[in-house]
């Protein structure tokens, strides 16, 4: 188990670090800026813009505050003015100059002087803002997951591509030591053949209270927030108009802006599951099921769910629990657990992990610390070699687009008895596997005084087959067109070939 999250070690960081120290939107950048630069000397710094510094995005200011030998940050860019001149007063006071404070991304885009993004921005906003970047000429350290939907991800990796632009993932446990070394060991066979991955993400999540239309605040620009979403003049959810960094938490449960913790928190271990199975594709097929349980509220997105995604032999399962749970086995709450044929390996923290043999013998596993995984972004920068980074963005893509599989299929399902479900996962010949998830899900529930009858909430999704060369559903428009979404004029992510 974890004695702090991810997020409050990495705000803490942050702070004590300030302390002590169509195509038609992707055309405005795509014309000046298709041909790549070149990378900076040793010796001289890559001047950085944070865009989004009210939540995860102090942690990039400290992760690079860390390494300020290699980076400058010179601008700070959010919607928000109160916040992103707060996070500039920060930076001063840690090193003496102060950033330059944009509210609008697509005028700091226009700044020349600018080499590297490192974003940590609503999910809505991921592709756009990170293709937007790389058309603008700039390298781009994006949050997890990379993309709100399946054909952004592709659309992401298309564009790095073309414009030979460094993207790095922000799925930090690509770079932890304990991680890396334990992989390794997998995949030499070090817990015999692995068929199984399972991933959790066990993080109680209270209501976020009733729909309404809640005001926004005069220091935010709620226009340039919604982007590519459906433009609003109020907040369907109170917490954007409160202050600190938590109320603006609560788009993830919500699907114009979010993706539910399977793409909030999940990412990271849906991620690790997938490096652990050795795929480098997406998966054949998916179900899902769950519910959005214990209160009504704005939210929209489960926090109730598991995902079964089929790769042939092997499988991935996840799990995500937003009521009160026990850990899974050494696992905890948050991690994943990869069962193999002569033994299993479980990760015991964010940089922690152990192998256990059928022998009784065990291999563990230690290392990382956060601000690496942008060090490794500085190092890929300055060679221009994306075979550098530990997250590729085409690694973002894949594992991001696992999630939005997942939220297809439940989105697609319909509410039925928990009875109903097992028979579908069994037409699906998913196996005891599914059951077994299944049932201890329902166990789950009843702890929580979750009434499972015919008129609950608990909905399925059919087993929907995944064509990963395509990615799309064959024969299923319904599905497919979930792959994507209608865009605001304006704040459209290009389309296939259009970047």
């Amino acid at each position: 188990m974890y004695k702090f999250s991810r997020r409050q070690f990495l705000q803490t960081s942050a702070l004590a670090a300030a302390a002590a120290t169509s195509g038609s939107a992707g055309g405005l950048f795509a014309a000046e800026n298709s041909s790549s630069s070149a990378p900076k000397g040793g010796n001289e710094k890559l001047s950085f813009c944070v865009v989004g510094v009210r939540g995860q995005g102090t942690g990039h200011i400290g992760n690079l505050l860390k390494l300020r030998d290699d980076a400058d940050i010179v601008a700070i860019c959010d919607v928000d003015q109160k916040y992103g001149n707060l996070r500039c007063d920060e930076v001063e006071r840690a090193t003496g100059k102060r950033p330059k404070y944009y509210q609008d991304i697509r005028k700091m885009l226009e700044n020349k002087g600018i080499d590297c993004v490192s974003m940590a921005i609503p999910n809505h906003w991921h592709a756009l803002a990170s293709i937007w970047a790389m058309q603008a000429g700039k390298d781009v350290y994006i949050e997890k997951p990379v993309s709100h939907n399946v054909s952004e991800g592709r659309r992401m990796v298309e564009t790095a591509r073309k414009y030979n632009r460094i993207c790095q993932t922000g799925t930090q446990c690509r770079t932890m030591k304990a991680n890396r070394d334990a992989m390794d060991f997998i995949h030499k066979g070090g817990i015999g053949e692995v068929k199984v991955a399972r991933g959790f993400c066990y993080k109680p999540r209270n209501s976020i209270g009733p729909v309404g239309q809640y005001d926004i605040p005069n220091h935010l620009d709620y226009n340039i927030w919604c982007g590519p979403a459906p433009a609003r003049k109020t907040s369907p959810y109170k917490g954007i108009e409160a202050l600190g960094w938590a109320p603006h938490y609560d788009w993830h449960w919500r699907w114009e802006t979010g993706n539910g913790d399977l793409g909030n928190q999940g990412i990271h271990q849906m991620d690790l599951c997938r490096w652990a199975l050795g795929v480098d594709t997406l998966a054949h097929g998916v179900v899902s099921y769950g519910g959005r349980f214990g209160y009504t509220d704005a939210g929209t997105t489960p926090n109730t769910q598991v995902i079964v995604l089929d790769y042939g032999p092997k499988t991935l399962v996840f799990e995500v629990r937003g009521l009160k749970t026990e850990g899974y086995k050494e696992a905890g709450g948050v991690g994943i657990y990869v069962e193999g044929t002569d033994g299993y390996f479980v990760t015991t923290g964010y940089t922690t992990g152990e192998a256990v043999l059928k022998d009784g013998s065990k291999k563990e596993f230690a290392g990382g610390r956060y601000e690496e995984h942008h060090a490794n972004f500085i190092k890929a920068v300055r060679t221009r070699k994306k075979e550098d980074l530990n997250a590729d963005i085409l690694d973002g893509h894949l594992s991001s687009a696992l999630c939005h599989l997942g939220n297809i299929s439940y989105r697609l399902g319909q509410p039925m008895a928990t009875a109903g479900a097992l028979d579908r996962l069994k037409a699906a010949k998913l196996g005891d596997l599914a059951q077994d998830t299944l049932d201890r899900t329902i166990e789950h529930l009843l702890q929580n005084n979750v009434k499972l009858d015919g008129d609950s909430p608990f909905q399925c999704g059919e087993f929907l087959t995944f064509d990963p060369r395509t990615e799309t559903f064959p024969g299923n428009a319904k599905a497919t067109e979930l792959c994507t979404r209608e865009y605001r004029k304006g704040f459209e992510v290009p389309a296939a070939g259009k970047v």
